[in-house]
C-alpha cells in the first residue's frame, strides 16, 4: 500500500476509480487544476511514494531529484515508447522508479469523428462539397499512414463501408493483408489515394514537403495522431497550392505553435479530442487501476509501454 498517492493534475477517473484509489493508500490527494511548473509539481507531490499525472505535465529528472520518496508514476494517459513519454522515464529506470501508462482507450470516438467527419467532406453537409456531387465512401481509395490499433480500427471501419483500403506501415501486416487491405510503400501510397488518415506514434513525423508533393490535389487529410505528423509549414503550402483539405480533431494534431493555420479556411479541427468519450474514461479508469493492483502485487517491474503503435 502507498503511503501516499498523489494526482498532480486532474487525471479523468471517474468517480467509482477515485474511490477505489484509497484501497491502495493510507493518503489519497486529486489535485483539479494543472500546475504550473516543476517547483509546484514537487511541492504537490512532496513526500509521496505514489503518484498519478495526466498528459498535460511532466515529471523530468528535476522533478524526480527532489521528490525522493517516490517509488511508482501512474501515468493516466497515452504511453507508446519511453521517448516520447512526458515522464523521465530514462531517469525513472535507472533509479528503481516504475513507471506504468496506458493504452487503447479512446480509439472507438476516434474512429467514429473520422466517419462523421468524411461523410460530412462527401456530402457536403456545412462545408464545401469534396466533389461536384455528392459521394459514398463505397469505391473511395483510403490510404492509412500508421496501422496501430486506431489505424487499424479506422481502416476496418473502411473496408466495411466499402471503400478501397492501401496501408503503410513499419513492417507488413498479414491479418489486414487477408481482409484485402494493400500494402504499398508511402509515396505510392499517397499518390493513389483520394483520403489519407495518418494514425502515427507521438513525434513520428513521416509526412514532409515530398510527401505532399506526392499526396498532390484534390486530397482530404486526417491526422488522427496525438501530435502531428508532418511540418506546419508543409501542411499549409500544401493546403495553399490546391483544393485540399485537412481535419483533425485537436489543434495540436495541427503542429502549429502559432495557431494560426486553426483558422485556415481548408483547415477543419473540432479541437476536442474525439477520444474523451464517457466509455473512455471508463476503461482509462480500469487500465489506471489494474496497473496500480499489478504493482502492488508485484513490486517493482519494467515500464510497460505497450506495443508498436504503427
Amino acid at each position: 500500500m502507498f503511503k501516499k498517492l498523489v494526482a498532480i493534475e486532474p487525471v479523468s477517473l471517474v468517480g467509482e476509480a477515485e474511490k477505489e484509489l484509497h484501497q491502495y493508500a493510507e493518503n489519497v490527494i486529486m489535485y483539479d487544476d494543472v500546475p504550473a511548473d516543476d517547483d509546484e509539481i514537487i511541492r504537490r507531490i512532496g513526500d509521496a511514494d505514489g503518484v498519478l499525472l495526466s498528459y498535460t505535465s511532466k515529471i523530468n529528472s528535476y522533478v524526480f531529484e527532489h521528490c525522493p520518496a517516490v517509488r511508482y508514476v501512474g501515468m493516466c494517459c497515452s504511453l507508446y515508447s519511453k521517448e516520447s513519454a512526458n515522464v523521465d522515464i530514462a531517469w525513472a529506470e535507472e533509479h528503481g522508479v516504475t513507471v506504468k501508462g496506458i493504452r487503447d482507450y479512446g480509439d472507438r470516438g476516434v474512429v467514429e469523428y473520422v466517419i462523421c467527419e468524411l461523410v460530412r467532406f462527401l456530402h457536403g453537409y456545412d462545408r464545401p462539397m469534396w466533389r461536384e456531387m455528392p459521394v459514398e465512401i463505397t469505391g473511395l481509395k483510403v490510404g492509412m499512414v500508421g496501422m496501430g490499433v486506431s489505424g487499424g480500427m479506422i481502416a476496418e471501419a473502411m473496408k466495411f463501408m466499402g471503400a478501397e483500403v492501401s496501408y503503410y506501415s513499419r513492417s507488413r501486416k498479414p491479418a489486414y493483408d487477408a481482409e484485402g487491405m494493400v500494402y504499398r510503400p508511402l509515396t505510392e501510397l499517397l499518390e493513389q489515394s483520394e483520403v489519407v488518415f495518418a494514425c502515427l506514434n507521438k513525434n513520428v513525423i513521416l509526412m514532409h514537403e515530398e510527401e505532399f508533393k506526392a499526396l498532390g490535389d484534390g486530397k482530404i487529410l486526417f491526422n488522427t495522431s496525438i501530435g502531428p505528423a508532418f511540418e506546419a509549414e508543409d501542411l499549409k503550402n500544401w493546403l495553399d497550392s490546391g483544393d485540399n483539405y485537412f481535419a483533425c480533431d485537436t489543434a495540436g494534431a495541427i503542429g502549429d505553435p502559432t495557431g494560426a493555420l486553426l483558422n485556415h479556411p481548408r483547415v477543419f479541427c473540432v479541437n476536442y479530442s474525439a477520444g474523451r468519450t464517457k466509455q473512455a474514461f471508463g476503461l482509462l479508469s480500469e487500465k489506471v487501476l489494474d496497473n496500480i493492483k499489478e504493482y502492488m502485487v508485484d513490486g517493482t517491474r519494467p515500464v510497460s509501454c505497450g506495443s508498436d503503435g504503427q
